[in-house]
Formats: structure tokens, C-alpha cells, sequence
């Protein structure tokens, strides 16, 4: 009982009254001439919320009044703010970094058989803020940066000698501050606890994501964003031995620390030494330090590891130690719980102690850790040498999307090899369980509820059709992103220019001759044409730029095309004449002028931050094409008679019954309005279309079977898709399909959004196959029952316009490249579907 009064006590702490001496003190004495994070920003850490500025400002403080010290800019985010780390460490370490590192960089270099200094320091990586609205993390990297660098405490010392300690205050700097400016706005004089308080409930979409709305603790796998490739950039410099990854969830816990839960395949591409052994060491190291403050915890619940995006879980792919840490978090400064009030400095200290003590169990710890991680790669080898898979090969007539795929290789520093155009992955190398990740799919799991993905395999993003290799072939030569570029160059035409529809960046290519006032043609029957170099075929959906019927020059058309071409990297041809060899002539009615779409999305509470953000992301980033986001708190007045595409993402829509009839009349006017997950089964529920959904059936007289109360949580969670590949068959000769050349294509699902195939024959554009399950845990009940009997994508009539049905996420995480062009097909080509009657 004396340790819950304690608890209730700390949790209640007046922030008026509150001394730094509450964090600081366990380290004392510290330097006079070392400026505390107080005296800098002018009030105690836990008062407020700190901007990313100053975050910023006191380290670059710290490193140029201390010679243990220096500061280390790695990116910037999409907002334009620095991404830093703090390295800290004695001042003769310091002196030798460069050396200390090359020394280092053995350990991850099996193939050199060269034995590292065993009394070289060991690399640590304080990790903070990934997600924005999780703010007492980077407060906590202020008091250890501070600690660090000006504490003269043995202990202190000690940790200086011997690690080179890196502080990356915050991950996610957008993220931070967006909160930042919430939180600080609404802070109250007094402090109000209330949890209904706006203090305490951010507005739509919150501080946790990135620019984009993105979750940057999903991407390390991904390396989609500036903040994740400039921090693997760092990672394989410099291969941390442990790296911390700090979070805060529901106000109403307590605080977690790993060893996290059972989870994963059967058999997990992770040495057991790195779950069982290391994780429980560390773990009581955490406990002691937790307990001696009177903090309460958990371990080995609720949290996995399973996903390999996680900054908790891609450091364990490169020989370190990761760690997870969940905070209960005030969402403020002080909040009501069902122990009295939790303070924000109370969270701030907790992440603080952890900080410090995960510094301390790695330093009394770092010969294993040393050891742990030259052993790690090493064993890549010798598994890799053991497998029957010698490599994986792949050839794909999508240059882009291929070489899209080679810059994510590149960022994660495995090695890849050609031949001719052919892509060839070997196992052998220090990178193989990142192949491994990259390509492998499993069917047996330890587990059937998951935080989050249970399939990732790279590949199958990406729509790569990879083979095992049980034999390299020979003659293979090493390739990157950079060398995966057009076969020839432009040949300007006075009659037409074609483009292959098998590219991911002919939307882009599309919308940039669009945005110059050319009007190309895209055709909906495939062809065969004389060209400059010789006769040529062309899939549905390529593209004819005819060049005397546009009102610009044939100079200047030229001039357009050629350098859009170049910066998309897109092979363009010529055209001699308009007849064609075979299929329709490129004057044919088949050859549809296609305008340039005006797009909007609706946004807002109770819409899907991250899927809206994919779109956004997709399209800014990707197209380079603007798409008008409209707010639902403004959608009563907003007028959509410019717009000829609307998309609506996953999200419950309470709309007043006339915004409900205003997209209903605006689609049944003509418009495309594209709607994906939650959102398709909306418009469904809102009877708009005669499309249906396949649900559960319903038996009235059925008796439950009576089940262990303690196991609900198990039960009812297997229902639930975290993420899976699924295989659909692809009607190609859809606008829809265009760009694709195999009906059967691999697609993610993480929803439960079940569509029945149309009544209309030629509605249903993508169905799940017999046997759709590709990789990743999906429950008998969902696999059997509703997933082999569904549709993935669905077009509806609505008046004279459509409605686009996607049950599956086509942009999920910005890494779905083989699913994007469907999405883009919609947005592109949708006012040129019309649903045919029988």
C-alpha cells in the first residue's frame, strides 16, 4: 500500500511547486558552466511543452559549451525543421570519433574476418518523440543530454568512458510541434485536470504523424519520408549497439518497458538471444530503477515486435538492442486518472530514469552487446550458407516501380546484383534477414493478435514477382537506383508521341502535359505502331500525344514532353504514322482525349488521418499534383461544382442529410467520387448503389459457446486484419487495370471491409482469388467466410457519374507502389468509365 500512496503522491506534484532537483538530483554534482535546460529556456522542464526550436537550441548550446559534446544534423522534415542528434561521450573519445567509428564498423563486416578493440566504447542511441503528440519523451532528452554533459557524478564518468552515447531528441519534429502549439494554447492558469478539457483533446489530426499524417514509427522498413531516410542513413554509419524508442499511451496506465510479448512467425528471423536473454537482462535493470522512484509497470503484454518498421524492432535487424518504452501520458500538463492526477513531469521523469538507465545496463553490459552484434552478423552468413535459397530474381517491364524498389535496397545497404534486366538479390551477405524480410512470406504464427502488420514482405508492395534461387546466375555485376534509367533518348516527332502504358510514372507523365495545356489521348484498346524504332506495341492505357492537334508548336510540345520524360524517367517513342500494324489506329475512337482533373478530399474528425494523408502524399509528392482538402467543419458551405473527382477514404461521415445529398447529386451529375475502405462501405450503407456487403449471417436461435472470460481480448482480436496479402485476379482490360500485364496482383488488407462482386457483369473489376491468402495471420473465420467470397474493387453507376469502390487501402503507407496506379486509374480516367448494362 505504500508504494500506491507514493505513486498517487508523485502523480498529483503541483508544477508550481515543483524543483528540477526532482529529476536532477540522483546525478549531482553538475558543472556551474554547463547550462541547465531551466536556465536556457527560462522555465522547469514539465511547465510546458517545448518548442523543436529550442529543443534544438539547447543542444547546439550544450555542444559548443562542452567538450563532451558535439551536435550532428542528419536531415530535415517536410516543414523544414533540423533533424539532430546530440553525440556525447568523454572529450578523448570525442577526439578519435572518426577512428572510433571505422573500429566499430567491423563488427558488421563478417566478411573481412577483422576483430574489433574489445575496449572500444559501446554505440548508443537515445531515441525521442517519434510520434508528436507523445511529448514527454523529448522533455526527458533535454534532462539526459543536460546530465551527460554536465554532471561530474561517477557514474556519469563512468558511462562517458566507455559509450559514445547519441541523443535524437526528436524523431518526428512536424508531429511535435503541431502539438506543441495545441497544448501550450490551451494550458490553463490553473492547471485543469479535467479530461474533457481541450488541453487534452487535440483536433483533427493530432500531433502524432508527420507532414503528411503519416505514423513515422511504421516506416523504418519503408523509408518512405526524409525523417526515416536520413535516419537510416545514420543507423548503417554507425550500426548502434542499443537504441531506445520512447512512447506514451492511454492516461489510464501505467508504464511499460520489454521484454514485450510473444509474437511472430514460428520460426522468427531474430536470435532468441535478442528476446529472451538480452530484453530480460535490460528488463531488471528497469525494474530496479522504476521501483526505487515508486513507479509502477508491465511487461510482455499488449506490445510485439512482430513488424519490422518499428524503431524498436529495425535496429534488432542490424545487431543491436532495441527498446521499447510506453509512458501513461498527462495529454497535457496534469490530468485525472483513477490514482489522483498525473503530471506532466511525473511522465517526464519516469522517460528520464529509463534514459539514464538504459545508458547504465548497456555500459555494465558492453562486451556482450560488442559480442551480441558481431555474432549477429556473422550468423547472416552462415544461415544464409545453410539455406537452400541462394538469391531472388525478378524482371519487371515497370522501370520506375523497379527502380523505386533499388532505392529502397539502397537505404537499407543490401546488396543487389543484374543481369541485363534482370534484378538478382543474394542471400549471402551481412544483410540477409533484411532479404529475408524483403521477400520472404510465412504461414505458421506463434500468435493471432497483432499491434500492428503481420505481413510486410517488401515484394509484394512493390507487385515484383520474385523466384527463389537455388543457383546464382553468373556474370552478375552490382546495380542501384541510380543506374536503372531510360534505353534511349528523346526523339522529337512531327506527328505523335506514345508512351507505354507498364510505368508507375505515367500518371505523373499524364498530368505534367496536362498542367502545360497539352491534351493527350490515353487509349483504351492496345496497338502496334510504326515508330523510329521500328514497330512497337502498346498495352491498354499508354499514351498518344498527338502533336498538330495541339495548340502549341511542334517545338515547343517537344520541349514539354522531353523534359517531363527526363525527370520522370520515361522512355517515349515516335510515331511515323497513324496506322497501326495491329489493334485500333491511333485516330481511332479508342483513343479518348483525357482533360485534366480537378480533385478534392474530405478531411476532418471521424476521417482517416493517415489514409487522407496517403492521398495527399501520393499525389503531392509522387504527381506532383495539387488536390484540395475540404474540411467537414466547412463542408455545409463548400461548393463542389468545380471538382470532377471527390474522394472519400476510410471514416464514419456523420454528415447532416443535406451534405449527404449534395455529394449524392454532385456524383449523380457526373462526377467521380472514389471512395476506399470504410468509406465504399458508407456510400453502401448510405443505399446510393446496389452494391452490397458480405456480412456475418445471422442465426437468431444460436447459443453461444461459453469461453474463458480472461481470453476475450484473444478471441475477438484474431477477427481483426492487422495487415495481410491478399491475391486478386485483375480484369486488365478495365481503365482501372490499365498499366498492369498479370491479372493476378498481390494487394494488402488491414480492414474488414467485405465487398460482395457486383450483380452488374462488368462492375466487378478486381476480385480475390480462390485461394487469395499470400502471407500474414488471417483468421479461419475471415479467410473462409468472407474473404474467398468478396470483391476488391467495384464501379458503380450513380446518375451519370460513378462511384469507385475499393475495399483494400491502394496507397497504404505511401509503399504500396503496386496497388497506387489503380487509385491514380480511378482519379485519371474515371470520367471515361461508364458501367455498361446488359
Amino acid at each position: 500500500m505504500k508504494k500506491i500512496f507514493a505513486l498517487a503522491a508523485l502523480l498529483a506534484l503541483p508544477l508550481t511547486t515543483l524543483a528540477q532537483g526532482y529529476f536532477l538530483d540522483r546525478y549531482a554534482p553538475y558543472q556551474s558552466e554547463i547550462q541547465s535546460p531551466e536556465s536556457y529556456l527560462g522555465y522547469g522542464i514539465g511547465e510546458q511543452h517545448t518548442r523543436h526550436d529550442m529543443i534544438v537550441g539547447y543542444l547546439s548550446a550544450l555542444a559548443q559549451s562542452s567538450d563532451r559534446a558535439q551536435l550532428v544534423e542528419y536531415g530535415r522534415t517536410y516543414e523544414g525543421r533540423k533533424l539532430v542528434l546530440l553525440a556525447v561521450s568523454s572529450p578523448e573519445n570525442l577526439a578519435r570519433l572518426s577512428e572510433i567509428q571505422q573500429e566499430h564498423l567491423k563488427s558488421v563486416r563478417p566478411e573481412l574476418g577483422q576483430e574489433t578493440d574489445p575496449e572500444l566504447p559501446l554505440i548508443i542511441n537515445l531515441a525521442y518523440n517519434v510520434h508528436g503528440n507523445e511529448p514527454s519523451s523529448s522533455e526527458a532528452a533535454l534532462l539526459t543530454a543536460y546530465t551527460l554533459t554536465g554532471s561530474n557524478h561517477p557514474e556519469v564518468l563512468n558511462y562517458l568512458k566507455h559509450a559514445v552515447i547519441f541523443i535524437d531528441p526528436t524523431i518526428n519534429p512536424d508531429g511535435r510541434d503541431r502539438h506543441t502549439q495545441w497544448a501550450n494554447t490551451y494550458k490553463g492558469t490553473p492547471l485543469v485536470a479535467d479530461p474533457q478539457d481541450a488541453e487534452h483533446n487535440e483536433y483533427w489530426p493530432g500531433g502524432r504523424t508527420n507532414h503528411y499524417w503519416f505514423d513515422l514509427n511504421r516506416d523504418w522498413i519503408l523509408a518512405i519520408h526524409p525523417e526515416s531516410q536520413g535516419k537510416l542513413n545514420w543507423v548503417h554509419q554507425w550500426y548502434p549497439n542499443v537504441v531506445t524508442d520512447f512512447h506514451e499511451m492511454g492516461s489510464q496506465s501505467t508504464y511499460f518497458f520489454e521484454p514485450m510479448k510473444t509474437n511472430a512467425s514460428w520460426d522468427p528471423i531474430m536470435p532468441k538471444e535478442n528476446y529472451n536473454e538480452l530484453n530480460t537482462l535490460f528488463g531488471h535493470y528497469f525494474s530496479k530503477s522504476l521501483d526505487s522512484i515508486g513507479s509502477f509497470y508491465f511487461t510482455k503484454e499488449v506490445f510485439d515486435g512482430t513488424y519490422p518498421g518499428y524503431g524498436s524492432s529495425y535496429p534488432d535487424l542490424q545487431g543491436g538492442l532495441a527498446l521499447l518504452f510506453e509512458q501513461a501520458s498527462s495529454r497535457g500538463l496534469k490530468q485525472t486518472t483513477a490514482f489522483g492526477e498525473i503530471t506532466f513531469p511525473f511522465t517526464i521523469r519516469n522517460q528520464y530514469v529509463s534514459s539514464m538507465t538504459t545508458v547504465q545496463a548497456a555500459v555494465e553490459n558492453r562486451q556482450m552487446m560488442r559480442r551480441y552484434q558481431t555474432s549477429f552478423f556473422k550468423s547472416a552468413l552462415s544461415r544464409a550458407a545453410k539455406s537452400p535459397i541462394k538469391g531472388y530474381a525478378f524482371s519487371d517491364r515497370d522501370r520506375n516501380k523497379t527502380k523505386a524498389f533499388l532505392s529502397l535496397m539502397d537505404h537499407h545497404k543490401v546488396k543487389v546484383m543484374r543481369q541485363g534486366d534482370q534484378i538478382v538479390v543474394p542471400t549471402a551477405q551481412p544483410q540477409y534477414r533484411l532479404v529475408q524480410t524483403a521477400f520472404e512470406t510465412y504461414s505458421q504464427y506463434r500468435d493471432s493478435v497483432y499491434y500492428d502488420a503481420s505481413a510486410w514482405a517488401l515484394s509484394h508492395f512493390y507487385q515484383l514477382d520474385a523466384k527463389p534461387l537455388t543457383k546464382l546466375p553468373t556474370s552478375l555485376s552490382e546495380v542501384h537506383a541510380s543506374d536503372w534509367t531510360i534505353a534511349s533518348d528523346f526523339v522529337a516527332s512531327d506527328y505523335a508521341y506514345l508512351v507505354d502504358a507498364q510505368d508507375y510514372h505515367v500518371p505523373a507523365l499524364l498530368y505534367a502535359l496536362q498542367k502545360e495545356e497539352l491534351v493527350p489521348m490515353v487509349a483504351f484498346k492496345p496497338f502496334s505502331v510504326q515508330t523510329t524504332q521500328g514497330v512497337r506495341s502498346f498495352s491498354y492505357g499508354s499514351l498518344v500525344l498527338p502533336v498538330a492537334l495541339q495548340k502549341k508548336s511542334a517545338d515547343e510540345v517537344a520541349r514539354i514532353l522531353s523534359a517531363a520524360a527526363k525527370r520522370l524517367n520515361i522512355q517515349t517513342y515516335a510515331a511515323t504514322t497513324g496506322l497501326s500494324a495491329s489493334g485500333v489506329d491511333l485516330g481511332s475512337r479508342y483513343m479518348m482525349p483525357v482533360k485534366m482533373p480537378k480533385a478534392a478530399m474530405l478531411i476532418g474528425e471521424g476521417v482517416s488521418a493517415g489514409e487522407a494523408g496517403e492521398v495527399w502524399h501520393l499525389l503531392d509528392q509522387r504527381v506532383g499534383m495539387p488536390i484540395t482538402k475540404l474540411p467537414l467543419r466547412r463542408f455545409g458551405g463548400a461548393s463542389l461544382k468545380e471538382y470532377d473527382v471527390l474522394v472519400m477514404v476510410s471514416g464514419s461521415y456523420n454528415l447532416p442529410e443535406a451534405q449527404k445529398q449534395k455529394i449524392k447529386d454532385w456524383t449523380s451529375q457526373g462526377g467521380t467520387l472514389i471512395t476506399i475502405g470504410r468509406g465504399a462501405s458508407w456510400v453502401i450503407n448510405q443505399k446510393w448503389v446496389t452494391e452490397k456487403l458480405i456480412e456475418a449471417p445471422k442465426d437468431s436461435t444460436a447459443t453461444a459457446e461459453r469461453l474463458p472470460y480472461v481470453e476475450a481480448p484473444e478471441h475477438i482480436g484474431r477477427e481483426a486484419l492487422g495487415g495481410v496479402f491478399v491475391r486478386a485476379d485483375l480484369d486488365l482490360t478495365h481503365p482501372i487495370g490499365f498499366g498492369y500485364t498479370k491479372d493476378q496482383v498481390s494487394l494488402y488488407k488491414n480492414n474488414t471491409v467485405w465487398l460482395a462482386p457486383s450483380k452488374n457483369a462488368y462492375s466487378t473489376v478486381s476480385r480475390y482469388t480462390a485461394n487469395a491468402h499470400v502471407d500474414g495471420y488471417i483468421s479461419p473465420k475471415n479467410r473462409e467466410q468472407f474473404l474467398s467470397k468478396s470483391a476488391s474493387v467495384l464501379v458503380s453507376p450513380l446518375g451519370s457519374g460513378r462511384v469507385i469502390l475499393f475495399a483494400d487501402n491502394p496507397n497504404f503507407r505511401g509503399t504500396t507502389y503496386g496497388m497506387n496506379r489503380m487509385f491514380l486509374n480511378a482519379l485519371f480516367l474515371g470520367a471515361h468509365i461508364e458501367v455498361p448494362k446488359p
